[in-house]
């Protein structure tokens, strides 16, 4: 009923950066929390940002200063900017969303994930 596609990730070298986007798209009624996750190999999936539909961001420690996370209501779409990219950025880049979409006369919620992206950084 809906989907996320992620986009944007790449090889990049420390110190440069890169913008994801994540669409969501479907039968939607109102999506309400948004976030980035990442996991990276034989590490376990970590939260990296999160934006309420007010547009409200909240980041992990790691990232604080250097990623920007961002929402466009009216394109179902939420953005991250990260700069100042560092090796240990590495890592396949997620998006979540809590969304309610429509199902017959009323709606369903549900949580969705994107297929994720690969971020690279080299040093």
């Amino acid at each position: 009923q809906v989907q996320l596609v992620e986009s944007g990730g790449g090889l990049v070298q420390a110190g440069g950066s890169l913008r994801l986007s994540c669409a969501a798209s479907g039968s939607i009624f109102r999506i309400n929390n948004m976030g980035w996750y990442r996991q990276a190999p034989g590490k376990q999936r970590e939260m990296v940002a999160t934006v309420t539909s007010g547009g409200s961001a909240d980041y992990a420690d790691s990232v604080k200063g250097r990623f920007t996370a961002s929402r466009d209501n009216a394109k179902n779409t939420m953005y991250l900017q990260m700069n100042s990219l560092k090796p240990e950025d590495t890592a396949v880049y997620y998006c979540h969303a809590d969304i309610r979409y429509y199902w017959g006369l009323g709606a369903q919620r549900t949580d969705t994930w994107g297929q994720g992206t690969q971020v690279t950084v080299s040093s």
